[in-house]
């Protein structure tokens, strides 16, 4: 297998490449945090000085940012990326951006002889640290074929959504949804406490119901309801609440710009930008049930 470069190791990139690493993929990384880095240097990957130093010799390029704006910031522009890896080159961005910058940077890589995926991931932090994400990449099948024993040293679920920014929709369509169904979930349950009901007999009564979902079977937004979620231990180490409303705004410009009708998705979109400017952003979004829960 070709030299791997990794760039971007925060809360899922990290857990990411330390897959790849235990996998016994070759890996090079970079990222800002020398803290992240010296982490994944200690289980054997090579410590890079920066992204062109992470890609000297690589053959796949994976990246894991905040941003579409980080993403272009790597990739293209005069000191991009894309003008020094050599052509035939395979770049796997993992980042969540809006579908549009994914086709904008794909073309881009396309230019100058280089081969693009667009594979954000579902699971979480959690999902990252076991190796069982979800994978919904955007691009050529033949792509991501040579892609596939990466993506499953890091996940459990492939699926291809079809071309370059197909990815992106797919996973902003399912984040505006699990937005929906975090805050219904949490307003329920706020509604049901606030009438005498146990918020455990509750969940559990919705979860053998047809209220069950995903937030009330397996993330719970109440603490104490399940020991592993977030929720129970002060709404830590999970998706952060602000990004979260990043991906709403996504799934609402996506849906301006295709004037589809999303009015669920702004009034979750809404909740979450008053939640995070109450200070809320850097909680996982579960913690949107402080919303309804504040006298």
């Amino acid at each position: 297998m070709d030299n791997i470069a990794f760039i971007g190791l925060g809360n899922m990139g990290g857990p990411m490449a330390l897959n790849l690493v235990n996998k016994g993929f070759k890996v090079s990384a970079f990222d800002l945090s020398a803290e992240a880095l010296a982490k994944l240097a200690a289980a054997g990957a090579r410590p890079a000085a920066s992204a062109l130093d992470a890609v000297h010799g690589a053959g796949v390029v994976i990246s894991m940012l905040p941003a579409g704006k980080h993403v272009d910031a790597l990739y293209c522009g005069e000191h991009g990326l894309f003008g020094k890896l050599p052509a035939g080159t395979l770049v796997i961005d993992c980042s969540t951006i809006a579908a549009s910058d994914a086709r904008r940077v794909a073309n881009a890589a396309k230019a100058v002889g280089l081969r693009m995926l667009d594979a954000p991931v579902s699971g979480g932090t959690a999902g990252a640290a076991a190796g069982t994400l979800t994978f919904i990449v955007g691009g050529e099948e033949a792509d991501l074929e040579q892609a596939r024993p990466l993506l499953e040293a890091m996940g459990k679920n492939i699926f291809h959504a079809g071309g370059n920014g197909a990815g992106q929709t797919a996973k902003i369509c399912n984040n505006m949804m699990l937005g929906i169904l975090m805050a219904g979930t949490a307003e329920a349950l706020a509604l049901g406490v606030k009438n005498g009901l146990d918020p455990k007999v509750l969940s559990d009564i919705m979860s053998k119901s047809s209220g069950r979902n995903w937030a009330v079977e397996l993330y719970n937004p109440w603490p104490g309801v399940m020991e592993n979620a977030p929720a129970s231990r002060a709404y830590s180490g999970g998706f952060m609440s602000e990004l979260m409303l990043k991906d709403l705004g996504l799934a609402e410009a996506t849906a301006l710009d295709s004037h589809a009708a999303t009015p669920m998705g702004s009034l979750a979109r809404n909740l979450y930008e008053t939640h995070v400017a109450d200070g809320k952003g850097k909680l996982d979004f579960s913690s949107i049930l402080q919303y309804f829960t504040a006298e």
